[in-house]
């Protein structure tokens, strides 16, 4: 497998959002990856211990340095994926269509860890470039845009720019509302990734809400003794749990936080997980 960090000629960059700069990975002739440039910086991991619904896996808060990298705009689409999971074998064999929903804009769901893991594998091959998933510490980085609220919007959300529960539980366990925001609507479904038109400062879109984002990390029940460089945080057990983040569309509000956590095994293909991916950023960029 080929890798480089240089600039291929079949790469376009754009300007959005004056501050928002990306670059699109060709698939084919007609589809592409847009993949957002993410600057290097500094931010507070975690929780604070007076945010609303704060677990005590969201702490202790602590700084961490991140290395600038790529990570795709939104998370890997169904046509996404089927173009690469044509591509030949890295590992193993990939479902060409594993999703519930379906639709060639909304996010494939219904894969596994490993399923993820293998499609950045043979994207790798495919583009020359190595793409990955994202720590954990990088997916908080990328999500918060140098925000410290719990949502990148703000103190709360709506289903006017995030597609999650937006109703009560029946039981009353669960509200569909966040602090002081509004109830809104239970789609019950995957929404297409450019659904809002909204995005963060970085340019990405659909961090909160919709599908659930694989990390590479293992599970920890809390960040005692976590990097603090942005690397993935990984035991010596691969078949232990892995991260995943971000909510979707069949969770509540406050499981949709920039800090909230979550984890499955790596084998598990629940329809509300999906993925993003990341490659290291161009020189050129830095």
């Amino acid at each position: 497998m080929a890798a480089t960090s240089d600039l291929s000629p079949k790469i376009s960059y754009t300007e959005q959002k004056k501050t928002a700069l990306f670059f699109n990975e060709p698939l084919g002739n007609a589809l592409m990856i847009k993949m957002a440039l993410i600057p290097a910086g500094t931010f507070m991991m975690g929780s604070p211990e007076a945010e609303l619904g704060r677990q005590d896996n969201e702490g202790p808060q602590h700084d961490v340095n991140v290395a600038a990298f790529c990570l795709g705009k939104y998370p890997v689409t169904q046509a996404q994926w089927r173009f690469v999971a044509e591509l030949p074998p890295a590992e193993r064999e990939l479902n060409l269509d594993p999703s519930r929903f379906k639709g060639d804009t909304l996010p494939v769901e219904q894969v596994s860890w490993h399923d993820a893991v293998e499609f950045c594998a043979r994207l790798s091959t495919y583009s020359t470039r190595t793409y990955r998933l994202p720590s954990e510490a990088e997916w908080e980085y990328a999500c918060r845009a140098g925000t410290t609220t719990p949502f990148y919007f703000g103190e709360t959300i709506t289903t006017d720019v995030a597609n999650y529960n937006g109703t009560d539980n029946k039981d009353g366990r669960w509200s569909g509302s966040y602090g002081r925001g509004p109830k809104g609507e239970y789609r019950q479904t995957t929404t297409p990734v450019d659904h809002f038109g909204s995005a963060n400062s970085f340019g990405l879109s659909d961090m909160h809400g919709n599908v659930f984002e694989w990390c590479q990390d293992h599970w920890h029940d809390n960040y005692e003794g976590a990097p603090t460089d942005g690397r993935a945080w990984l035991s010596e057990n691969e078949d232990a749990l892995r991260v995943r983040r971000g909510g979707s569309w069949i969770n509540y509000p406050v499981n949709c936080r920039s800090a909230y956590r979550s984890y499955s095994f790596p084998r598990e293909t629940d329809y509300y997980i999906g993925f993003r991916i990341v490659c290291s950023s161009p020189r050129t960029l830095t």
